[in-house]
């Protein structure tokens, strides 16, 4: 639970609402002072019993909000207010029955009194196993709601599919024919949700960029899609993205309705495309499974209504229902910078009811909805469950896939924001930390890990089965070696995202790395190492395993500079620069080049502007420059400045 993982780390002092500076935030040492002048204090201010667990099975998980009064906070523990009180003043934390205290707070509260607490938010959880897999948004979004309080609601679609087979298309032809024209004087850019409506009922469609974003929000534990319309074009059947597609369609564990597109074209061919459709697992209804296949052509708009109809009837058995009471928690679709309304955010509603003026928190921003639009640009004052809006008003951008919550006020929503902020920077620092192959026994020593995955790519399927068998050979009772994914080809974005997602190594053989999988390996600290001996693989591995892999180092250039002038100091020959490119360090390695060759090699021992020793110089400055051992500069040779980086 994350309430018990938090616990495990060192102790924080509970924060309330009203806890701003050093005002009510107090040293832990001070609290404990206090936790003593509390007990003695006199019997009229504060009633001297211990505090009581509830009356209730200690299996019991209670669950909270994300932030909650003292007074009701005290209800759902089944304990008085005042014993809450007592317990924050024993941190030095002064709080009133009334006050607002986050869940970081309460955890702490609840954890005095021997009971667990868990997030009431079930759409910021990661998916839960239960006898029956993990849960789908439907059970998610009805979970622990009072029946007489659902509402049905429009349900959520997303389309996906391989390049080029029509699926921008067919959201346009959905868009036109169902979508009515923009009011004078509205909002004209796209948004990344719309709703359309088909025989008076409405269905909301996600306009996103195929199944890429799809996962990334599903990365981040949100789950908004009800019903997924896969693409499949008739002349050229199931391709390599049509496969990814179902994959992740079946990874979020929601039902598929194949539009097998293009039918008009003469070298259509629909039979050829089912089989290789129940080859895959969706076996179509006409030939007794039950996957619905309707044929349409999005380009002439033919079975469009058809197509949505479908929909209506897959949402019907669903009998999808949401509560639409109580403050509005949902999914961020899209943000974005907009030069007239500043920051805006595509959020789609799945709880509650978002107003015109409320306080939000969306991820690690926050903000006020300082106005509301829908997919036509006319201005909302309320946004119900499964109903997307465009909102102004966010100090910060949030990421495609944070979960967005409305809570009590600006003042708590900046303080969840910075303390979500301050816990994103600590998770990043652990997460680069655990994915690289040095640290993996210390890793595995304490226990952290119990694991490696990786990743294995490979230039030729000849050298895939050796490697990954003499890898699985490594594994023993301590350590497993898990291989998520075997492939041949260069490592790409896909793999990376993985390896992020997964805590993944990649390891490569004879392969290239794409510059854009470098840059998200870079940025998420995926450990990514390429060898052109299988030995050295299996070897680097095998000392991973037991804690005797060494780091080993390159030099990386930070910087350039030109030699303009010589100038001769105490004896010296001192060279007067100007920084071309990056930054030039004092004490860091330096090569000197002349026509392109190599000529020394030292330590820049001196760095000075304008007669003042400085420790850095960055590009579009001039300097003058010192390095070690080096006295016969001449104009025009070149300073190759370089750090040393660890690659491995």
């Amino acid at each position: 639970m994350e309430a018990a993982r938090r616990r495990g780390g060192s102790r924080r002092k509970p924060t309330t609402g009203g806890a701003s500076g050093s005002g009510k935030r107090k040293s832990h040492r001070r609290g404990r002072h206090n936790k003593q002048a509390a007990s003695s204090a006199p019997a009229a201010v504060v009633e001297e019993k211990p505090p009581q667990a509830p009356e209730t099975p200690e299996e019991t998980v209670i669950e909270i909000p994300e932030v909650i009064s003292l007074r009701d906070l005290a209800q759902k523990l089944h304990t008085t207010p005042i014993e809450l009180i007592k317990i924050l003043m024993s941190y030095g934390t002064m709080a009133t029955i009334n006050e607002i205290i986050d869940f970081d707070t309460a955890a702490i509260v609840a954890e005095e009194l021997g009971l667990e607490i868990q997030r009431e938010t079930i759409l910021e959880e990661e998916l839960e196993e239960s006898e029956t897999g993990p849960k789908t948004l439907r059970e998610r979004l009805l979970e622990n709601e009072d029946p007489a309080k659902l509402k049905p609601r429009p349900p959520v679609i997303t389309v996906l599919g391989h390049v080029d087979h029509g699926k921008t298309t067919l959201l346009d032809a959905i868009r036109n024919t169902r979508v009515a024209e923009r009011e004078a004087g509205g909002i004209t850019q796209h948004i990344a949700a719309y709703q359309v409506e088909v025989e008076g009922r409405k269905i909301t469609f996600l306009d996103t960029p195929g199944h890429a974003a799809f996962t990334a929000m599903r990365a981040r534990g949100a789950q908004v899609t009800d019903i997924v319309i896969l693409v499949v074009a008739a002349d050229d059947g199931v391709m390599p993205q049509t496969e990814e597609a179902i994959d992740h369609a079946r990874a979020a564990h929601v039902p598929i309705i194949v539009a097998l597109n293009k039918i008009d074209k003469p070298n259509a061919n629909p039979e050829r495309v089912m089989q290789q459709l129940a080859d895959l697992g969706l076996q179509p209804e006409d030939w007794g499974g039950d996957t619905i296949v309707v044929p349409i052509s999005a380009k002439q708009r033919i079975n469009i209504d058809l197509l949505l109809e479908n929909v209506l009837l897959v949402a019907d058995v669903m009998d999808l229902k949401a509560n639409p009471e109580g403050p509005a928690v949902g999914t961020v679709i899209e943000a974005l910078q907009d030069r007239r309304l500043g920051n805006t955010a595509t959020v789609l509603v799945q709880k509650g009811t978002l107003h015109r003026g409320d306080p939000l928190i969306a991820g690690l921003e926050w903000g006020r909805v300082r106005a509301m639009f829908d997919d036509r640009g006319r201005q909302l004052k309320e946004a119900k469950p499964s109903m997307p809006a465009l909102i102004t008003g966010l100090q910060g951008l949030p990421q495609a896939g944070d979960i967005f919550q409305v809570v009590e006020s600006d003042r708590l929503a900046r303080q969840i924001s910075m303390e979500r902020k301050e816990k994103a920077r600590t998770q990043q620092q652990e997460e680069t930390k655990a994915l690289t192959l040095e640290d993996f026994y210390a890793q595995m020593q304490s226990g952290q890990v119990k694991d490696l995955n990786v990743i294995v790519k490979v230039d030729v399927q000849g050298s895939l089965e050796p490697i990954v068998q003499s890898l699985e050979d490594l594994s023993s009772d301590e350590v497993g070696i898990r291989i998520l994914r075997k492939a041949v080809g260069p490592v790409t974005e896909s793999d990376v995202m993985l390896a992020a997602a997964s805590r993944a190594l990649i390891l490569g053989f004879n392969v290239k790395v794409d510059a854009v999988a470098k840059r998200l390996a870079e940025q998420h600290g995926v450990d990514i190492r390429v060898y052109q001996v299988i030995y050295h693989l299996v070897e680097d591995v095998s000392k991973a395993l037991q804690g005797m892999l060494e780091p080993i180092y390159e030099d990386r250039e930070i910087g350039r500079a030109e030699v303009r002038a010589i100038f001769r100091v105490r004896g010296r020959k001192v060279m007067g620069c100007l920084v071309t490119d990056g930054v030039i360090r004092r004490n860091a390695d330096a090569i000197i080049l002349r026509q392109g060759q190599e000529i020394h090699r030292g330590v820049i021992a001196s760095l000075k502007r304008y007669q003042e020793d400085v420790t850095e110089v960055r590009a579009g400055y001039e300097c003058g420059v010192g390095v070690e051992n080096f006295n016969n500069p001449k104009e025009g040779d070149i300073i190759v400045v370089t750090e040393k980086v660890r690659v491995r």
